[in-house]
């Protein structure tokens, strides 16, 4: 969102972001789990990439190009995932929420740690803990609204 304050013939342009912390009381972990099957998308592609490069493998301005774009989409998606997660465990769930989901704050610190953990490896078996993780606060987040949503993955 961009908001433009004219003051004395300048014009001041203010760069804000918002959610949350707000009272729109739209959540959804959706937006979570997209990051977090990029996350895991990337780094099968990544653990994958050289052995679809041929003879040059590591070497190649392609394969260089191609790695580094799947590094910086990893890690971005999974940037996205932690700030998605993050707001769903400051702003939607309340102390009330811990009397009927006691792991909340665990499951919600170790996805968090997930997250980086994702960005700084190239770890198949933390993008699929990432994902797991991914699917235990979607439960919980359905549960605590009182209604079933299945799990389901775009990819």
């Amino acid at each position: 969102m961009k908001e433009t304050n004219i003051k004395n013939d300048e014009i001041l342009l203010v760069d804000g972001h918002a959610h949350c912390d707000g009272p729109c009381g739209v959540y959804d972990p959706a937006s979570a789990r997209v990051a977090a099957e990029a996350v895991q998308s990337m780094t099968k592609k990544m653990n994958t990439l050289e052995s679809n490069h041929g003879d040059s493998g590591g070497n190649s301005a392609a394969y260089i190009n191609t790695m580094s774009r799947y590094a910086a989409i990893k890690e971005e998606e999974a940037q996205k995932c932690k700030d998605e997660l993050l707001v769903l465990w400051t702003d939607f769930f309340k102390p009330q929420h811990l009397e009927s989901i006691p792991n909340l704050h665990d499951t919600f610190w170790q996805a968090a740690k997930l997250c980086s953990a994702c960005k700084a490896e190239v770890s198949e078996q933390h993008a699929q803990e990432l994902m797991d993780a991914v699917e235990a606060i979607h439960n919980m987040f359905w549960a605590a609204k009182g209604r079933e949503v299945p799990w389901i993955r775009a990819s």
